[in-house]
């Protein structure tokens, strides 16, 4: 039992791969979106008035590529063997890993706030939004904080 126990683990090739896929996927959709936001920039001069919003969504595809790329890698990593990557890209235990997606949320909302802000339509709507997104940033980054008091 204890070999088949310690055989299972591999099963989180199929964690990494899938993240892995999704990654690459993630990065190419960068690059198009890259690509068409520099064609906007061209065609229109520069003077369209969502080319902030196409080049935040950018940095926002990219950001969500990376961390796809970075949770495959910590996943390898935790589950099948050690690779030679800078420390700040791995999760060394499950914990890491967790703060490290609610540190990619909490980009991922800011960054979505920003796309809304851009388009500013109704002052009240945007306030709750703001609000949503403060509370729930300070809810993930103190699960972040107070997870790792416990493990101390």
């Amino acid at each position: 039992m204890r070999k088949f126990m310690e055989g299972t683990r591999y099963l989180g090739y199929i964690g990494v791969f899938s993240l892995l896929a999704s990654a690459l996927a993630a990065f190419g959709w960068g690059v198009v979106k890259t690509i068409n936001a520099i064609s906007v920039i061209i065609t229109s001069y520069g003077k369209d008035a969502y080319i902030a919003i196409q080049l935040i969504e950018v940095v926002d595809s990219f950001l969500i590529a990376t961390a796809l790329y970075v949770f495959s890698v910590s996943m390898f990593e935790l589950f099948i063997d050690d690779l030679n990557l800078p420390d700040w890209m791995i999760a060394h235990d499950l914990h890491e890993l967790k703060d490290k997606l609610g540190g990619v949320i909490v980009l991922v909302m800011v960054v979505k706030f920003l796309e809304y802000l851009v388009e500013w339509k109704d002052p009240n709507a945007s306030l709750f939004f703001a609000i949503s997104v403060a509370v729930v940033s300070a809810a993930l980054i103190a699960l972040g904080y107070f997870g790792r008091k416990e493990k101390s």
